[in-house]
Order: structure tokens, then C-alpha cells, then sequence
């Protein structure tokens, strides 16, 4: 059987970045081929050069950026060509679907406007008549819910799975011959990421395109890639067929890469039945709690949250999951104090929340440390990171300044990062440094309760890995209760004593972790778990088939 036809290949590929003076290789002799309708993965951990050897086929580097090597779009070096022609290029020979399409499409478009005008740059004869019939042609192929609705929507009205699908009708409105998809799915729900890979392979099969997978999900790459380029440190250390890659890896760095992924069924044992909690009091009780958003403006107020009833025992780990817009964020805050409930009952350590003061509740809140999703953003970028870790002692008041030292060096040390890392500031660290500084500030003041609200899914698989067990040895050493938010199915069967499944704002399962897990009683619960990517492409495309089934 001949082999379909060679759309891109690099050779000897090179990226350096001009810092202090000097270049400085962030990647060297990457050379591969991707083929027309084939899926090639490039994986890696974050800073292993995956995203700037890709845009560097576009001259999409940054001013102090520069490319050597060869980069040949059917037969034409894109390194060499001129800036005009890498325009005609863009969108219409080589797309990219971006990691986060809120940032990457324009805020005062509509979504139509900017698909429109993708068009009408590389078809100049086309009138805005036969553009608006193709943009909404390419709407209804990526199975937007209302392509009509969504062509006159502006970004922030659309859900993040939506603004997914739409970058994509936007990347393949030229029918390019090659397509660059920068970590598509990493912030969205399982569900929805198996909806986006499901769409990215039936736009494959049908227009042939070439796909260059860059992800740090090794299931994601097991469900879509033929083959996979593994880079660590800007160099190659392993291709070959995903088959190859997964079965009978070489290179030590593929397998601890393979051995870091989570995936359902690794949990401990010994969470299997719920504990006996008859002589405990429940540290956080929910008793048919409703949280509603105010009305604002034209905006019509909103029931986020309808008859929640669970409890959290002290030292215990309760995942709360469910897809974006199920309301678990929104629990979330309330716990931590940040949203008003608006009908039944919150108790936390005693105190009910409801018409609770603000002396009560600041001090309440000495008892709860709460970890964000993105430490880059909650952590203040003017203040040395020890600075960060003390502000819970400084605002308490009754530590004195020797006190907190001692303090943030413990905290330091219970989050396994270096002493002078106190001095250092957040973008001088890497993400996972930066989590363990924003798990080092929640525990700063040694609380009862800890609302961890998806601390991992921006990470690197094996970054997320030594997140996860420093946060299990923690808890275990302290023992705290968790309340631990996540769309990740795995990693809650990682963490988790007993879990609470939501839906459109409503509890529609709960149980110990074997029970929600291994024998769920709800459709939507068996829906999610049947989402979860796993790193095995024989079992992917069984569980592929079976959704379709």
C-alpha cells in the first residue's frame, strides 16, 4: 500500500533565542515528516521546545527569536520565505488551532467577522455573500449548537468548548494542508475534549489534511496520533508509530512519561468503602444549599447552584466533579466565603455561613486555605514569592516577624522547594514551582479545611504527578479535609475518599470512589467516565467505538 504524500517535513531544525548577550538553543536538529491525513504528536513537558520548533514554520517567533534548518511545505522552505509570502502562507496552507482561544481570537469581533475575514485575505475575489455562507457552512462542520447564533456571537458569549470548535472552523476555512493544533484540549472537560478529538479525526479523514499534535496528554495522543516524536530540552529522544511509542517504549524519559499519567482504577485500595463517620462531626455540612447569581443590568439572575446536601469529615478528601458550568467552582467559593448562599444551610467548623458577620468570617477563615487553578495568576507578580507565603501570618496579626520567617521556611520545606526560592518572583518559576507556592500560602496558617479547585489541569503530566503526591503527603501528614474540584476523573480517583458528581448545578450522584467510579448509577456519571482519555490506543478506540455505539 503506497503511503499517503508527504505534506511538511523539517530537517535539522534549530531554534535559539538571543538572551543576555548570547543565542541560546531552545531547540536543535528536530527533523520529522508529516504526512497528508496523518496525525503527527509532539510531546513533551513544558520548555522541551514543542510550540517553537511548530510556530517557527511560520516565522511566528518572537523578535529575539531566530530558525535554521529546513522546513519544507511541499517542496518550499517556509524558513527562507519572505514575509509577504508567509502571509499568503498563514491560514491558508499551515493553520494553528491555539491553546486558548479567548486570548487567541479578537474580543471586539464577532466570531463570523473574523472567520470572514480569514477568508476574504486569502480569496479576494469572493464576496462577503459567499464568505458569510461559508463561515457558516464551517460552523455547522465543527457542530456548534446554532451556527447562525454563534456567527453573530462575540467570544466571551460562547462556552470554551464552543470557542474551541469555532477556532477550528476558522483554522480549516482554507482547507490547509497542514494543521498545527497547540494543546487543543487542555483546559476543557473530558467530555468536550472527546467531542473536539472526535471532530479534529472525522476533519482529518474528510479533507486529508496533516495534522501536528503538540500536547502534553499522553491520552490525548493515544486516541488521535500515528505517530509520536517524544522532545525533552529541545532534542528528540524518541519517534516512531504510536503503537511503537506505547507498547514498547525505548527511551527512559517515554516511560516515566507513560508511568506519570493517571488514569482510572490507580486510586488506593483502601479507599474502596465509605468510613464510619457515626461518633464524627462533619467539618463542612451542605444541607439543601441554593447559591443564586444577582441579576446585573439586562443580565437575568441565575441559579447556580439548587439543593446541595454533602458532608466533608475532618481529614477527609472529597472530589467534587463535573463539567464547566455544573456549579462546582461556585461551592467552591461559597465555601471559602466569597458567594452568599440563598437558601439552606452551610455549617464550617460550628458556624453557619448564613448572615454571618465579617469578624466572624474573617476569622472563620483562618481555618480554610483555598488553591487556584492558576498560581501565575493568583499570586501577586510585584512580590517575592515569600512575600506571598507570609501574607496570610501578616494579616492574622499575632505572629511576630522572626515567627513568620521560621514559618515561610517550614512551608518552604514542606513543598520541597529551596530556601532561596523566598526571594525569587513568580515568573522566575516554573509552573509547578509556582502551584507549590500557592499550596505552601493555603497552609500557611496550618487550616482545617483545604478548597483545592482545579490545582493541576494546566500542568504537565509528570509536573502534576509531583504536584499531586507532595499534596496526598501533605494531607496525610496533617490531615486536613480536602475539598478537591476537578473535571479530571483520574486524578480525583487518585486523591479522593468519596466523591460528589455535578450536573447543570445539581448533585446527581455521591459515594465512596470504587462505588461513583467502578459501579455508577447515573447516565451522566457513566458518561464521564467513559470520556476519560487513557494511554493505550487499543483501549481509546474501543472506548471511541463504544460512544458511538
Amino acid at each position: 500500500m503506497t503511503e499517503p504524500r508527504v505534506v511538511m517535513e523539517t530537517r535539522g531544525l534549530g531554534v535559539d533565542f538571543w538572551v543576555d548577550g548570547e543565542w541560546v538553543t531552545a531547540a536543535e536538529n528536530i527533523s520529522y515528516t508529516v504526512r497528508e491525513g496523518q496525525v503527527l504528536a509532539i510531546v513533551g513537558e513544558s520548555g522541551s521546545g514543542k510550540s517553537v520548533t511548530s510556530m517557527s514554520l511560520l516565522g511566528l517567533l518572537p523578535p529575539n527569536g531566530r530558525a535554521h534548518g529546513v522546513a519544507l511545505l511541499d517542496g518550499e522552505d517556509t524558513l527562507t520565505a519572505t514575509t509577504q509570502r508567509l502571509r499568503q502562507i498563514r491560514g491558508k496552507d499551515i493553520a494553528v488551532i491555539f491553546q486558548e482561544p479567548m486570548t487567541a481570537m479578537n474580543p471586539v469581533y464577532t466570531i463570523g467577522f473574523q472567520i470572514v475575514e480569514a477568508l476574504k485575505q486569502h480569496f479576494p475575489s469572493m464576496t462577503r455573500t459567499e464568505a458569510r455562507e461559508r463561515a457558516l457552512e464551517l460552523l455547522t462542520l465543527v457542530e456548534l449548537p446554532d451556527p447562525a447564533k454563534a456567527f453573530d456571537s462575540y467570544p466571551h458569549q460562547l462556552s470554551g468548548g464552543q470557542r474551541q470548535r469555532a477556532m477550528i472552523a476558522q483554522s480549516i476555512s482554507c482547507d490547509p494542508k497542514v494543521l498545527i493544533a497547540d494543546e487543543p484540549t487542555t483546559a476543557l472537560d473530558v467530555t468536550v475534549q472527546a467531542e473536539i478529538l472526535d471532530l479534529l479525526r472525522s476533519l482529518n479523514e474528510k479533507l486529508g489534511t496533516g495534522i501536528i499534535l503538540i500536547t502534553h496528554d499522553m491520552g490525548v495522543v493515544a486516541d488521535m496520533a500515528d505517530h509520536v516524536l517524544v522532545m525533552k530540552d529541545g532534542h528528540i529522544v524518541e519517534s516512531g508509530s504510536s503503537a511503537e511509542i506505547f507498547g514498547n517504549p525505548t527511551a527512559q524519559y517515554t516511560r516515566d512519561l507513560l508511568a506519570a499519567v493517571p488514569h482510572l482504577g490507580t486510586g488506593p485500595a483502601s479507599k474502596g468503602a465509605l468510613a464510619d463517620r457515626t461518633n464524627q462531626t462533619p467539618i463542612v455540612e451542605f444541607k439543601s444549599v441554593d447559591i443564586t447569581y444577582p441579576k446585573r443590568g439586562r443580565v437575568a439572575a441565575f441559579n447556580a447552584a439548587q439543593d446541595v446536601t454533602f458532608s466533608i469529615y475532618p481529614g477527609e478528601v472529597v472530589g467534587l466533579v463535573g463539567e464547566s458550568g455544573s456549579g462546582k467552582t461556585t461551592i467552591g467559593r461559597a465555601l471559602v466565603g466569597l458567594l452568599p448562599i440563598a437558601g439552606g444551610d452551610l455549617t464550617i467548623d460550628g458556624h453557619t455561613m448564613a448572615g454571618i458577620g465579617p469578624k466572624e468570617l474573617r476569622e472563620l477563615r483562618q481555618n480554610i486555605g483555598i488553591v487556584f487553578q492558576d498560581p501565575g495568576s493568583s499570586l501577586n507578580p510585584r512580590w517575592p514569592i515569600g512575600h506571598s507565603i507570609a501574607e496570610p501570618l501578616t494579616l492574622n496579626g499575632s505572629f511576630s516577624k522572626d515567627e513568620i520567617n521560621t514559618r515561610v521556611v517550614e512551608l518552604l520545606d514542606m513543598v520541597e522547594l529551596p530556601h532561596s526560592y523566598r526571594n525569587r518572583y513568580p515568573h522566575e518559576l516554573s509552573g509547578g514551582q509556582r502551584q507549590r507556592v500557592g499550596i505552601a500560602r493555603a497552609l500557611a496558617l496550618s487550616p482545617k479545611v483545604l478548597v483545592a479547585d482545579e490545582p493541576t489541569s494546566a500542568l504537565d503530566v509528570s509536573v502534576q504527578a509531583r504536584v499531586l503526591e507532595l499534596l496526598i503527603k501533605i494531607q496525610r501528614e496533617q490531615q486536613f479535609a480536602i475539598l478537591f474540584i476537578s473535571h479530571d476523573l483520574a486524578v480525583v480517583d487518585l486523591l479522593s475518599d468519596r466523591i460528589v458528581v455535578m450536573h447543570q448545578g445539581k448533585i446527581i450522584e455521591q459515594g465512596s470512589t470504587d462505588e461513583i467510579l467502578r459501579n455508577p448509577q447515573d447516565p451522566y456519571t457513566r458518561r464521564l467516565i467513559a470520556a476519560v482519555p487513557v494511554p493505550d490506543p487499543t483501549e481509546q478506540r474501543a472506548r471511541r467505538i463504544a460512544r458511538h455505539t
